[in-house]
């Protein structure tokens, strides 16, 4: 069972992801920022991110910039955020995100894009 990591301060947003990846079969773990995320990396194995952008103490470029630099497991990101502008984008993929995804996020097209970075994606 793939193991999905939900990084935002917003608990209606970790819910939300939660409940629509754990009803498609994924096992969901929560961080409300970047550092907890961190913390959690040291513990656990994910098979994918889902982290917000902007969070206290450690954002979501700071959390990814981190993930990628360290000797740490390595997995895809999808970075979720309501900024909507290139230069957001551009950051997002320069820190190491997979995918950048502007809120809200319809159910389908989150599942959609966590199965392909998963490597689940249907042909």
């Amino acid at each position: 069972m793939k193991r999905i990591l939900v990084v935002d301060d917003a608990a209606t947003v970790r819910l939300y992801h939660r409940n629509i990846l754990e009803s498609s079969g994924y096992t969901v773990d929560e961080a409300v920022n970047g550092i907890e995320a961190l913390e959690k990396t040291l513990q656990m194995q994910f098979d994918l991110y889902i982290v917000d952008v902007n969070m206290p103490k450690l954002d979501g470029y700071g959390f990814l910039e981190e993930l990628r630099s360290h000797d740490l497991p390595q997995a895809p990101a999808m970075m979720v955020s309501t900024e909507a502008g290139a230069r957001d984008r551009i950051r997002a993929l320069s820190v190491g995100a997979n995918l950048y995804l502007v809120k809200p996020v319809k159910p389908e097209e989150l599942l959609s894009h966590a199965r392909l970075l998963l490597g689940e994606a249907e042909t």
